[in-house]
């Protein structure tokens, strides 16, 4: 999930150091100043719980100096330019390997101080000034060279700041704080002043740019497009071949640092539904998997006694050489209430719907199956592992469909006579009248009695996610579990994806016989607009979205859902507010004091009369939300701010206009042999490591 909005910047697949914007979202300025000269933690153990990491270590003297890693990715870069609006997970990733990081998040999601690049980092004045300085590593070179200096920072800073729009960036969060970037001691220490304090000062400059690249605006916006010349990393870009689709990045002969273990890092695009097949014929050797993909190698590896048709040589020879490595996302998937207008600008009826949604069920149906914790996400601002992480749900209250029920009465919305249970398949938005009424004549969540049509079934992709890369404008454009190309749901298991099961979801056995409750106010049936992407890759979603149905249609909410292209899902419904309820998913932070601010901002009139709503889609602030997230941002002590967005995180929930569900699965398929990669959750992964056992 990442971001759009009057308010852009870029952001990753994963909480990976690139990451400050969107996605969007999490974790907290968690190093100890004024000094993060080390890499220890806050006293936190620095093993990540169950489910958080699942990599193949081992130590670089295991990992043979040679070979050549062919890594599936969804599309190569759109742009090698991190903080573009066209920057995607490939760019982020090749920036990982390539560019400098100064600092990398550990397996909690905790900021360290990278020695590569950073002899030390520390705030060394918070009076009158915060001032940071930077002492670089002597030996960091760009890869025709040139020293890494002070100059390079300088550019970047008057590139990302927002003062001249000659760079069409992302955003400038945190640049827009600093009020100058100059040399100090000498050109290998870099003396920043902020103009305001900036609890998350550790995440500018990551990843930095030679000044080369940041100097004009046409450098900027346009010589990065289709190649990237200078490396300062274990990697720098090699040969593209569009027409192939592949990317190769080969060693970097003026890196400094630990050697790369591998030769060559070859970045492949294959489409997710096909990744089972190139992992089984050698035409990659990693990949995110889909649920139904995973299974497959699982049982191609399972033991004989266990052996059925997917175990047989001719189908499952090419499998039995793969690993599946499992942990949670750091992405979660939320309920997006709009409290624009309708029946949901009422926050009795937004607490109807956060109290009627079962979410413990829908952690079990999409994580359940897979062997990782299934539990509901309970912050909008941390996820699993990261330090600090509470679960705020209790702001709005337990699963109780019996309050929602209360909530809607007290709201005035009456139960009226009921309708027979059950749902045929979602609408499809179309031309002309839709969900039994002219969208042009009514506004969304108001139907008359009149027009009491049963709505069809199901259909949420992710989002949005529903593609392969992450548009640093807009909420993380993942696949959702079970993407394109695979038949089963989120649990990767028969059945997942059958008509019964969902059915019954929310209603318990024999819920299709059982006749729905349906609730009036002023003539009007209480009835919401849920949009959902209907691409084949969005299925699972959508499955999740049926659920949801069936348990709002036991307290009387009826849901119209409908689904929408992929392509528009995001642009003309979610951005645009044309949606009542939706799916989609963000990515988490490291930052939330930065990142999850735009996300959850109140709603103000911008000048031309228009709604500005930065990337809080829903349009649901408050005041105070606003003032805790300003408060966090500029608390200096780590501890005091991450506080602060923990409150913020509870009034997030009071206010109902998000119900986050659950972290997404990240299943990576690997071969055997390779190490020091896998599902690397949280982590920054540290791509000279890499490479195949001896």
């Amino acid at each position: 999930m990442f971001p759009l909005s009057t308010s852009k910047r870029p952001r990753a697949r994963r909480l990976r150091r690139t990451r400050r914007s969107a996605a969007l979202l999490a974790a907290g300025a968690l190093l100890p100043l004024p000094a993060l000269a080390g890499c220890g933690g806050s006293g936190e153990s620095a093993e990540p719980p169950p489910g958080i990491q699942d990599v193949a270590a081992a130590p670089r003297a295991k990992v043979a100096d040679k070979g050549t890693l062919t890594w599936a990715v969804d599309a190569l870069p759109a742009t090698y330019n991190t903080f573009q609006s066209d920057a995607d997970a490939a760019t982020r990733q090749v920036a990982g390997a390539v560019l400098p990081a100064l600092f990398t998040l550990d397996g909690r999601g905790r900021p360290q101080r990278n020695p590569d690049y950073l002899l030390s980092a520390e705030v060394v004045a918070r009076e009158p000034r915060q001032v940071v300085v930077y002492r670089l590593n002597p030996g960091a070179v760009w890869n025709d060279g040139t020293p890494i200096t002070a100059a390079d920072f300088e550019a970047q800073w008057k590139a990302l700041r927002g003062r001249d729009s000659a760079f069409w960036s992302t955003g400038n969060a945190g640049y827009d704080r600093i009020e100058k970037v100059e040399r100090g001691a000498d050109t290998r220490e870099v003396k920043i002043t902020f103009a305001k304090p900036y609890v998350d000062w550790v995440s500018l400059f990551t990843p930095l740019y030679p000044r080369a690249a940041m100097a004009t605006g046409n450098a900027f916006n346009d010589s990065m497009r289709k190649e990237l010349k200078f490396a300062a990393g274990p990697f720098q870009v090699g040969e593209r071949n569009d027409g192939q689709g592949t990317l190769t990045l080969v060693r970097n002969p003026r890196w400094w640092g630990d050697r790369a273990k591998l030769d060559r890092l070859v970045l492949r695009a294959v489409p997710r539904g096909e990744r089972a097949d190139a992992l089984a014929n050698g035409g990659v050797d990693l990949a995110d998997v889909t649920p139904a993909a995973a299974g497959r190698i699982d049982r191609a590896n399972a033991p004989a006694k266990k052996a059925d048709d997917a175990n047989k040589p001719e189908a499952a020879a090419g499998l039995r050489d793969l690993v599946v490595h499992r942990a949670l996302e750091p992405v979660w998937t939320q309920l997006a209430l709009n409290g624009t207008s309708g029946p949901l600008a009422d926050e009795r009826v937004r607490r109807a719907v956060a109290r009627a949604v079962d979410r413990k069920e829908l952690a079990r149906y999409v994580l359940g199956t897979l062997g990782l914790p299934a539990d509901p996400l309970g912050s909008h601002v941390l996820v699993a592992g990261q330090p600090g992480y509470e679960d705020n749900s209790d702001a709005v209250g337990p699963t109780d469909p019996g309050a929602a029920r209360d909530l809607l009465a007290d709201a005035g919305w009456k139960e009226g006579r009921g309708e027979p249970a059950g749902r045929g398949p979602a609408r499809a938005d179309g031309a002309g009248a839709r969900h039994g009424r002219d969208d042009k004549a009514e506004p969304h969540g108001a139907l008359d009695p009149a027009s009491l049509g049963i709505p069809t079934s199901p259909a949420p992709g992710s989002a949005p996610e529903p593609a392969a890369g992450v548009p640093a404008d807009k909420p993380e454009n993942l696949p959702e579990p079970g993407d394109a190309g695979e038949e089963d749901g989120p649990g990767g298991g028969a059945g997942v994806g059958d008509d019964k099961s969902v059915r019954d979801a929310g209603g318990g056995k024999g819920s299709a016989a059982k006749t729905v409750p349906v609730r009036f106010k002023d003539g009007k049936r209480l009835a919401l607009r849920f949009v959902l992407p209907k691409g084949t890759g969005a299925e699972p979603l959508r499955q999740v979205g049926e659920r949801i149905a069936r348990q709002l249609d036991a307290v009387g909410i009826h849901t119209d859902l409908v689904t929408v292209d992929d392509a528009g899902f995001f642009r003309d419904h979610i951005a645009s507010g044309d949606f009542d309820l939706a799916l989609y998913s963000w990515p988490a932070s490291a930052f939330p004091a930065t990142d999850a601010r735009p996300i959850f901002a109140k709603p103000r009139p911008a000048a031309d009369g228009s709604l500005q709503v930065e990337q809080n889609y829903t349009r649901v602030g408050t005041d105070q939300i606003d003032r805790l997230f300003e408060q966090a941002s500029t608390e200096l002590d780590a501890e005091a701010s991450r506080d602060l967005v923990v409150r913020a995180d509870a009034r997030i929930w009071a206010a109902a206009g998000s119900v986050p569900l659950y972290q997404r699965p990240e299943l990576v398929a690997s071969r055997r042999a390779l190490a020091n990669a896998g599902a690397f959750g949280l982590a920054t992964p540290r791509y000279q490591d890499m490479g195949f056992l001896r």
